[in-house]
């Protein structure tokens, strides 16, 4: 498979977030400031990219009946190990995150690509393939969040950006927010992505 092809799948043409609507659970939770959302996506590549070179070099080896358990153990391994990492050399970015760092090994973006991808491809491909998804999940974390911090606390990066005039609009920090700017910036994206179509056509 086409190398160049496969990162553009994974950071526009099937978008995890923006496109195919995966790992919602993290994406609406975490994306409340740049640093959590960076932290995150970084940590769910790592782990895409390392199970998936994993899960390639295995899928002759491991049986089709158990090979979605074994997946979990393999996802498992290294979002522990990952999580291990945070706790001893980023532990701010670990306490903001919490209970969302081990709850990647049940995140269905990195269970897909096993099954979907890694199981059927080679192991540079594999890995290519999980380094796509991760850029593209990052991304659009990392967009996500510039918005909601940026309305919501009127900070990007913890740095404020305007003074007492302004007041930032709390909801958009809170859960129902996440959903709002989600929204809003999938329609937005279908809107570009449809105008591009039918510009193409003409």
């Amino acid at each position: 498979m086409e190398k160049k092809k496969i990162l553009k799948n994974g950071i526009l043409t099937e978008n995890p977030t923006f496109v195919q609507l995966l790992g919602m659970c993290p994406t609406l939770a975490v994306t409340t400031t740049l640093k959590n959302g960076l932290g995150m996506g970084l940590s769910a590549t790592v782990v895409l990219i390392m199970s998936n070179i994993l899960v390639s070099l295995l899928r002759k080896i491991i049986p089709d009946k158990v090979r979605i358990a074994a997946y979990i153990v393999i996802i498992a391994t290294f979002v522990t190990i990952v999580q291990m990492v945070l706790q001893a050399y980023v532990e701010s970015l670990y306490a903001s995150l919490g209970i969302f760092i081990p709850l990647i090994v049940v995140n269905c973006i990195i269970l897909a690509r096993a099954e979907s991808f890694a199981s059927k491809y080679s192991v540079v491909d594999s890995a290519l393939d999980g380094l796509g998804m991760g850029l593209g999940f990052t991304v659009a974390l990392c967009i996500i969040s510039i918005v909601r911090e940026f309305f919501g606390q009127g900070t990007i990066w913890g740095i404020k950006l305007y003074g007492g005039a302004i007041k930032p609009a709390a909801i958009i920090g809170m859960p129902p927010g996440g959903f709002i700017v989600l929204g809003i910036l999938i329609a937005a994206i279908n809107f570009i992505v449809k105008k591009r179509k039918e510009g193409g056509k003409n």
